[in-house]
């Protein structure tokens, strides 16, 4: 049996149920052995037991196998069930034997407590113990077993309790060594149970590091940021030694690992690198303490390249620093980002130039510094005169190149401590900080700078193989003066600026305190016309425009301000405001719709008369144009051929091929055109032809001096030419009769003038007989000119 104990021992798991498993393996090693030796003794002691009539051994046999056989199989009982019934049929079956065989049969009783006790434990095996022990001499005395005892042949009790002691105590010695040896097997299999747990935990613990390690290697190995540990102990001189690193050092630096372990961090540094960090570094390193940082790191091939460093100490078991990790990031494209950032933040993108954002700080700079040291600056504000038409004519590439040529020239004209930049579109700013401590010097100075500025605006630029020219209007302010800041000082060079531009452009003036006050007022007005506008202060006026005999072929529209304070508002004071700001716009449409009212009030009068109505640039380029010219008309209902639109020359010129386009759109529906202060401007024969015009008006400057040789030939070529192209003319401004016997006798078809009426309101104007001649009067004639002929656009 033993050979087959061994397995049954070793082969079980050492799990807390192990002890059990083995109990079941046993059980059933035993009860399929008993099955097979009992089959094979069982034949032959049938055999014989039958020839000597002793038929209940056969008997007794067969229910023993039967039984062997009910129990064999551990699925159908539990383990202790089998057990006690695997005992009993031990106890039964001997008490069989002895009662059929004899006392010799006792031996099969000392199975019962042993098998107990190897089965069930030590209190089943006692019990059994008692049991078997009590029930030998119980059986012997009763059944009066044959039992030889020499010297108790007589007293059969006594000689049964003496053979039941002898048994009891070779039994108790089998049955407890057994027991005592299962309890030591069981100790010995609990110990080998928790030896082999703690070893498959930390086996489990041992593969769970590897396994954590592992995946640690790999994911240190993957990283697109740089890992490098350094040892915390100073080895030499040289430095801290490097002791890992992972691919992504390789893949940036072009260091190897070999190449790399072994070194110090200088193997990194080249002549950019910040040596303020790197004291940083340094400090950090002695003292065991984290670091954030930002560097320029040099790769094997010598490319220098942005680095974001994160230092943290590493700590032993003993708490020391035994190293430092290092985490190294590529930040070059954020850098670059930045620079970007910063690039187009403060500088201007077409010509690299400071842009207003930089220029205001520099300004401010410079302001505190002259405060403190008395030195004079000076800021320089040029507006590129006529770059529109450039622009216009040839297209925004060819004017971006020339406003890049001439930030090029502006820089080669001031000192390297200067500042040149642009504020957008064609209008830059030189800042002269430090030119001298006495006031009248440093505006020489400064003077001298911008006639250099002209100078070099003045040579032709070459652009795309031609050669175009620019001039500039120049405004000079100095400082620093008493409140003055960053931002009065651009406003006076500003103000300095327009004013050399009004004065007839390339030219250059300096700032003056009565110019604040000018765009003060100026601004007041502008406010005051918004007002004007809401509540309705402003109306039309008609002028006449009469033929030789007198009679009125025609009339102007004026604008007229009555200001419920200041009284009326010479035209001439606020229109230019008004094209300088959108108000001209609003002022135009109500022109233009207004205008429309007052034919159809004429018409409904029974005096129908063509009226002319001056257009601004700003408005005549407005998108919808067009459309709120056939909004005004159908909305009053006025007939289209009695309006003419008066347009400037400057206005027919830019964008001509769509002044072209809209002129024919709006002459289809019946309206006329004039060239207003034909002469003045860009007079070519070629728009002429080009236009659908009908009419010319002589500017006034020719008809005030019509009697000196100049203008009146001026005045005779504009009849003469306009003869040829079928065109009417009105000369306006005219004042004396002299004036108009000169452009009666040269065929001029109508006249406008103080010397025939003064602008009227339409209730006037109908109070007029039908017919009404306007020749003048003596008293007519009295000198008085009509400040800037108040119309309603330029």
């Amino acid at each position: 049996m033993l050979p087959s104990l061994r397995p049954a021992l070793f082969a079980s798991p050492a799990t807390p149920s192990s002890m059990a498993q083995w109990r079941e393996h046993v059980l059933g090693r035993i009860l399929a052995l008993l099955l097979v030796l009992g089959c094979v003794a069982a034949l032959p002691s049938a055999v014989v037991a039958l020839r000597a009539g002793q038929w209940f051994v056969p008997l007794v046999d067969l229910l023993a196998l039967g039984w062997l056989g009910l129990i064999l199989r551990p699925g159908r009982f539990s383990l202790r069930t089998r057990t006690w019934h695997f005992l009993a049929l031990l106890y039964l079956f001997a008490l069989s034997l002895l009662l059929s065989v004899g006392a010799v049969a006792q031996i099969f009783l000392l199975a019962c407590p042993v098998m107990a006790a190897l089965l069930l434990g030590k209190r089943p095996a006692v019990a059994a113990l008692l049991l078997t022990s009590l029930s030998l001499p119980t059986l012997g005395y009763l059944a009066d077993l044959e039992l030889r005892v020499i010297g108790f042949e007589q007293d059969a009790l006594i000689k049964w309790l003496l053979v039941g002691l002898n048994f009891s105590l070779v039994n108790a010695a089998l049955t407890l060594s057994s027991a005592v040896l299962i309890d030591g097997l069981q100790l010995s299999l609990q110990r080998q149970e928790a030896s082999s747990r703690s070893l498959a935990e930390e086996q489990a613990r041992l593969q769970a590091a590897n396994e954590e390690l592992r995946l640690i290697s790999a994911a240190v190995a993957h990283l697109n940021d740089i890992v490098v540990i350094i040892e915390a102990a100073l080895r030499d001189t040289l430095g801290r030694r490097i002791v890992f690193v992972n691919a992504a050092l390789t893949r940036r630096t072009g260091y190897s690992p070999a190449e790399a372990i072994g070194q110090t961090l200088q193997l990194f540094q080249g002549p950019k690198t910040s040596t303020t960090e790197m004291e940083r570094l340094r400090a950090a390193l002695d003292s065991e303490s984290a670091l954030e940082t930002e560097l320029m790191a040099y790769a094997k091939d010598g490319e220098a390249f942005w680095l974001e460093l994160e230092l943290n100490p590493i700590y032993a078991e003993n708490g020391e620093c035994s190293h430092f990790v290092m985490i190294l990031r590529d930040i070059g494209e954020r850098k670059q980002a930045e620079e970007d950032i910063h690039r187009l933040a403060y500088f201007d993108s077409l010509t690299g130039l400071p842009n207003r954002r930089l220029l205001h700080d520099r300004l401010g700079q410079s302001l505190m510094a002259a405060k403190r040291s008395g030195m004079v600056g000076a800021a320089i504000y040029l507006d590129l005169d006529n770059f529109k038409h450039v622009n216009d004519a040839r297209g925004h590439p060819t004017g971006d190149a020339l406003l890049a040529q001439v930030a090029q020239r502006l820089g080669a004209t001031v000192r390297e401590e200067d500042t040149v930049a642009r504020l957008g579109g064609d209008e830059f700013v030189l800042l002269l900080p430090r030119l001298d401590q006495d006031v009248a010097h440093a505006g020489r100075l400064a003077l001298q700078v911008a006639e250099k500025v002209l100078a070099c605006l003045a040579q032709p630029f070459e652009l795309g193989g031609q050669h175009y020219h620019s001039g500039g209007s120049l405004g000079v302010t100095l400082f620093p003066r008493p409140g003055q800041s960053a931002d009065m000082v651009l406003r006076e060079a500003d103000m300095a600026m327009y004013r050399a531009k009004s004065a007839g452009r390339q030219r250059i003036v300096f700032f003056q305190a009565q110019m604040q006050a000018e765009i003060e007022e100026r601004l007041a007005i502008q406010h005051q016309l918004e007002l004007a506008i809401a509540q309705r202060q402003l109306a039309l006026y008609l002028q006449p425009q009469v033929d030789a005999a007198g009679m009125a072929l025609g009339a102007e529209l004026l604008l007229r301000w009555q200001h419920p304070v200041l009284g009326p508002v010479p035209p001439g004071r606020f229109i230019p405001i008004a094209e300088e700001s959108s108000l001209i716009l609003r002022l135009g449409n109500w022109v233009l719709q207004e205008g429309c009212r007052t034919l159809v009030q004429l018409a409904e009068a029974g005096r129908p008369l063509p009226l002319s109505i001056n257009v601004s640039p700003q408005q005549f380029h407005e998108a919808d144009f067009v459309a709120q010219v056939k909004a005004a008309l159908q909305d009053s209902g006025a007939r289209a051929d009695y309006l003419i639109l008066e347009l400037t020359e400057g206005l027919l010129i830019r964008n001509l091929d769509d002044t072209s386009a809209k002129m024919r759109e709006l002459a289809a529906l019946g309206l006329r055109f004039s060239i207003d202060d034909f002469g003045t401007g860009y007079s070519s024969l070629a728009y002429l032809q080009r236009l659908p015009l009908q009419e010319l008006k002589i500017d006034r400057s020719f008809v005030q001096d019509a009697e000196a040789s100049r203008d009146s030939a001026i005045i005779e070529l504009i009849l003469s030419m306009a003869e040829h192209l079928a065109l009417r003319v009105v000369a306006e401004g005219v004042e004396s009769e002299a004036q108009a016997a000169f452009l009666r006798t040269h065929g001029c078809h109508a006249m406008q003038g103080y010397l025939f009426a003064r602008p009227m309101p339409l209730a006037d104007w109908l109070t007029l007989p039908a017919g009404h001649c306007f020749l003048p009067a003596a008293s007519s004639n009295n000198g008085r000119t009509d400040s800037g002929s108040a119309r309603a656009a330029d």
